[in-house]
Protein backbone atom coordinates (compact mmCIF):
# COMPACT_ATOMS: atom_id res chain seq x y z
CA UNK A 1 0.00 0.00 0.00
CA UNK A 2 1.43 3.70 -1.01
CA UNK A 3 2.45 6.00 2.20
CA UNK A 4 1.60 8.98 0.14
CA UNK A 5 -1.90 10.40 0.29
CA UNK A 6 -4.48 10.76 -1.72
CA UNK A 7 -7.16 13.10 -2.08
CA UNK A 8 -10.73 12.37 -1.24
CA UNK A 9 -14.29 13.57 -1.44
CA UNK A 10 -15.14 13.50 2.09
CA UNK A 11 -14.70 16.90 2.63
CA UNK A 12 -16.61 18.06 0.14
CA UNK A 13 -19.79 15.26 0.87
CA UNK A 14 -20.01 16.68 4.69
CA UNK A 15 -19.95 20.38 3.88
CA UNK A 16 -24.27 20.08 3.77
CA UNK A 17 -26.95 20.19 1.33
CA UNK A 18 -24.68 21.52 -1.23
CA UNK A 19 -25.03 20.45 -5.20
CA UNK A 20 -21.77 21.90 -6.00
CA UNK A 21 -18.14 22.45 -4.52
CA UNK A 22 -15.82 24.54 -6.01
CA UNK A 23 -12.32 23.39 -4.30
CA UNK A 24 -9.95 26.78 -4.91
CA UNK A 25 -6.16 27.05 -4.42
CA UNK A 26 -3.01 28.68 -4.95
CA UNK A 27 -0.18 28.75 -7.01
CA UNK A 28 2.73 31.30 -7.32
CA UNK A 29 2.35 33.13 -3.98
CA UNK A 30 5.84 32.73 -3.02
CA UNK A 31 7.57 33.46 -6.32
CA UNK A 32 9.37 36.49 -7.10
CA UNK A 33 8.33 36.85 -10.28
CA UNK A 34 5.42 36.20 -12.92
CA UNK A 35 1.91 36.10 -11.83
CA UNK A 36 -0.37 34.24 -8.72
CA UNK A 37 -2.53 31.91 -10.35
CA UNK A 38 -5.44 30.73 -8.24
CA UNK A 39 -7.67 27.62 -9.58
CA UNK A 40 -11.12 26.86 -9.09
CA UNK A 41 -12.53 23.25 -9.63
CA UNK A 42 -16.35 22.23 -9.57
CA UNK A 43 -17.25 19.31 -8.10
CA UNK A 44 -20.44 17.94 -8.95
CA UNK A 45 -21.70 16.11 -6.13
CA UNK A 46 -25.18 15.14 -7.42
CA UNK A 47 -23.72 13.09 -10.34
CA UNK A 48 -19.81 12.73 -9.21
CA UNK A 49 -18.56 8.95 -10.23
CA UNK A 50 -15.57 8.56 -8.20
CA UNK A 51 -14.38 6.09 -10.85
CA UNK A 52 -13.19 8.90 -13.08
CA UNK A 53 -11.20 10.62 -10.31
CA UNK A 54 -7.58 10.82 -11.62
CA UNK A 55 -5.81 7.75 -9.77
CA UNK A 56 -2.61 10.07 -9.83
CA UNK A 57 -4.31 13.30 -8.34
CA UNK A 58 -2.37 14.42 -5.40
CA UNK A 59 -0.97 17.75 -3.92
CA UNK A 60 0.10 19.32 -6.41
CA UNK A 61 3.94 19.98 -4.67
CA UNK A 62 3.98 16.22 -4.87
CA UNK A 63 3.45 15.63 -8.45
CA UNK A 64 5.86 15.98 -10.88
CA UNK A 65 5.58 17.69 -13.42
CA UNK A 66 5.01 14.96 -16.30
CA UNK A 67 2.61 13.64 -13.64
CA UNK A 68 0.70 17.52 -13.18
CA UNK A 69 0.35 17.26 -16.87
CA UNK A 70 -1.20 13.84 -17.75
CA UNK A 71 -3.29 14.79 -14.14
CA UNK A 72 -4.13 18.38 -16.13
CA UNK A 73 -5.39 16.47 -19.60
CA UNK A 74 -7.79 14.26 -17.44
CA UNK A 75 -9.14 16.91 -15.22
CA UNK A 76 -9.88 19.35 -18.35
CA UNK A 77 -12.08 16.52 -19.74
CA UNK A 78 -13.68 15.53 -17.02
CA UNK A 79 -15.16 18.28 -14.64
CA UNK A 80 -18.22 20.37 -15.13
CA UNK A 81 -15.74 23.03 -14.70
CA UNK A 82 -13.21 24.78 -13.95
CA UNK A 83 -10.85 27.95 -14.11
CA UNK A 84 -7.50 29.87 -13.35
CA UNK A 85 -7.49 33.74 -12.35
CA UNK A 86 -4.23 35.37 -12.46
CA UNK A 87 -2.96 38.74 -11.55
CA UNK A 88 0.83 39.94 -12.30
CA UNK A 89 3.50 41.20 -10.79
CA UNK A 90 3.04 44.76 -11.43
CA UNK A 91 -0.66 45.03 -9.50
CA UNK A 92 0.92 42.03 -6.63
CA UNK A 93 3.67 45.45 -6.18
CA UNK A 94 0.98 48.13 -6.11
CA UNK A 95 -1.64 46.46 -3.70
CA UNK A 96 0.18 43.52 -1.90
CA UNK A 97 0.04 39.57 -2.21
CA UNK A 98 -3.33 38.91 -0.62
CA UNK A 99 -5.58 41.75 -2.28
CA UNK A 100 -3.52 40.34 -5.43
CA UNK A 101 -5.25 36.45 -4.58
CA UNK A 102 -8.36 37.78 -3.83
CA UNK A 103 -8.77 39.02 -7.53
CA UNK A 104 -7.16 35.78 -8.78
CA UNK A 105 -10.25 34.15 -7.03
CA UNK A 106 -12.72 36.74 -8.24
CA UNK A 107 -11.68 36.41 -12.09
CA UNK A 108 -11.47 32.22 -12.00
CA UNK A 109 -15.34 32.49 -10.09
CA UNK A 110 -16.22 34.91 -12.50
CA UNK A 111 -15.29 32.32 -15.44
CA UNK A 112 -17.15 30.01 -13.47
CA UNK A 113 -20.31 32.08 -13.08
CA UNK A 114 -20.65 32.19 -16.81
CA UNK A 115 -21.43 28.15 -16.94
CA UNK A 116 -25.56 28.04 -17.19
CA UNK A 117 -25.66 25.33 -14.65
CA UNK A 118 -23.43 27.21 -12.09
CA UNK A 119 -25.23 30.43 -12.94
CA UNK A 120 -28.36 28.74 -12.42
CA UNK A 121 -26.81 26.77 -8.99
CA UNK A 122 -25.42 30.02 -7.24
CA UNK A 123 -29.22 31.61 -8.25
CA UNK A 124 -30.32 28.44 -5.72
CA UNK A 125 -27.89 28.48 -3.18
CA UNK A 126 -26.37 25.17 -4.66
CA UNK A 127 -22.87 26.38 -4.37
CA UNK A 128 -20.39 25.62 -1.71
CA UNK A 129 -16.24 26.64 -1.57
CA UNK A 130 -14.04 25.12 0.04
CA UNK A 131 -10.61 26.88 0.21
CA UNK A 132 -7.13 25.62 0.91
CA UNK A 133 -5.08 27.33 4.00
CA UNK A 134 -5.64 29.08 7.77
CA UNK A 135 -7.09 32.44 6.33
CA UNK A 136 -10.10 33.12 4.48
CA UNK A 137 -8.71 35.47 2.17
CA UNK A 138 -11.43 35.41 0.04
CA UNK A 139 -14.00 37.24 2.39
CA UNK A 140 -13.89 40.77 1.16
CA UNK A 141 -14.73 39.42 -1.99
CA UNK A 142 -17.32 36.70 -1.86
CA UNK A 143 -20.26 37.10 0.26
CA UNK A 144 -23.01 35.57 -1.38
CA UNK A 145 -21.16 31.94 -1.42
CA UNK A 146 -20.75 30.28 1.72
CA UNK A 147 -16.53 29.55 2.58
CA UNK A 148 -14.94 26.89 4.24
CA UNK A 149 -11.14 27.10 5.08
CA UNK A 150 -9.91 23.73 5.60
CA UNK A 151 -5.33 23.39 6.31
CA UNK A 152 -4.48 20.90 4.10
CA UNK A 153 -7.37 20.78 1.78
CA UNK A 154 -5.05 20.63 -1.21
CA UNK A 155 -3.47 17.41 0.20
CA UNK A 156 -7.33 15.82 1.85
CA UNK A 157 -9.60 17.00 -1.01
CA UNK A 158 -10.27 16.75 -4.71
CA UNK A 159 -11.78 19.23 -5.56
CA UNK A 160 -8.98 21.22 -4.31
CA UNK A 161 -6.08 19.14 -5.02
CA UNK A 162 -7.46 19.25 -8.77
CA UNK A 163 -7.60 23.69 -8.21
CA UNK A 164 -4.20 23.51 -7.72
CA UNK A 165 -2.86 21.00 -10.15
CA UNK A 166 -4.90 23.05 -13.17
CA UNK A 167 -3.47 26.76 -11.64
CA UNK A 168 0.14 24.95 -11.59
CA UNK A 169 0.17 23.86 -15.14
CA UNK A 170 -1.28 26.76 -16.04
CA UNK A 171 1.05 28.88 -14.51
CA UNK A 172 4.28 26.83 -14.94
CA UNK A 173 3.42 26.96 -19.20
CA UNK A 174 2.94 30.03 -18.67
CA UNK A 175 6.64 30.71 -17.24
CA UNK A 176 7.78 28.44 -19.83
CA UNK A 177 6.47 30.97 -22.76
CA UNK A 178 8.40 34.01 -20.42
CA UNK A 179 11.26 32.12 -20.30
CA UNK A 180 11.24 32.22 -24.36
CA UNK A 181 10.62 36.12 -23.82
CA UNK A 182 13.44 36.60 -21.04
CA UNK A 183 15.89 33.94 -21.32
CA UNK A 184 18.22 35.73 -19.21
CA UNK A 185 16.59 34.19 -15.93
CA UNK A 186 15.88 30.60 -16.86
CA UNK A 187 12.26 30.82 -16.39
CA UNK A 188 11.43 27.27 -17.58
CA UNK A 189 13.49 25.86 -14.63
CA UNK A 190 12.28 27.53 -11.39
CA UNK A 191 9.11 29.00 -12.66
CA UNK A 192 9.99 32.46 -10.80
CA UNK A 193 10.87 31.38 -7.48
CA UNK A 194 14.08 32.26 -5.83
CA UNK A 195 16.47 29.85 -6.70
CA UNK A 196 20.00 30.50 -6.70
CA UNK A 197 20.36 30.76 -10.64
CA UNK A 198 17.40 32.99 -10.66
CA UNK A 199 18.73 35.45 -7.84
CA UNK A 200 22.17 35.50 -9.72
CA UNK A 201 20.81 36.59 -12.93
CA UNK A 202 18.93 39.14 -11.09
CA UNK A 203 22.21 40.30 -10.19
CA UNK A 204 23.97 40.21 -13.24
CA UNK A 205 20.91 41.79 -15.39
CA UNK A 206 18.56 43.43 -12.63
CA UNK A 207 14.58 42.99 -12.64
CA UNK A 208 12.71 42.98 -15.64
CA UNK A 209 9.14 43.73 -15.85
CA UNK A 210 7.66 40.84 -14.30
CA UNK A 211 9.54 40.51 -11.60
CA UNK A 212 7.87 41.99 -8.56
CA UNK A 213 10.08 44.62 -7.70
CA UNK A 214 8.89 44.77 -3.93
CA UNK A 215 9.95 41.40 -2.99
CA UNK A 216 13.60 42.06 -4.13
CA UNK A 217 15.20 44.40 -1.79
CA UNK A 218 16.37 42.01 0.73
CA UNK A 219 17.15 38.93 -1.83
CA UNK A 220 19.37 41.17 -3.61
CA UNK A 221 21.42 43.04 -0.83
CA UNK A 222 22.01 39.56 0.43
CA UNK A 223 20.69 40.09 4.13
Amino acid sequence: MSSKPYPTTDVERSLGAFRYVIGIDEVGRGAVAGPVAVGAFVLDLKTLDVGKIPTSLQDSKLMTEKSRESVYEQLITWAPGFAVGMVDAKDIDSHGIVAALAQSAVRALRQLAELDEIKDALAQNQVHILLDGTHNWLEHVVTRIPVTVRAKADRDCVSVAAAACIAKVTRDRLMIDLAKEFPMYQLDGHKGYASASHIEALRLHGPSEIHRVSWLTKILSGE
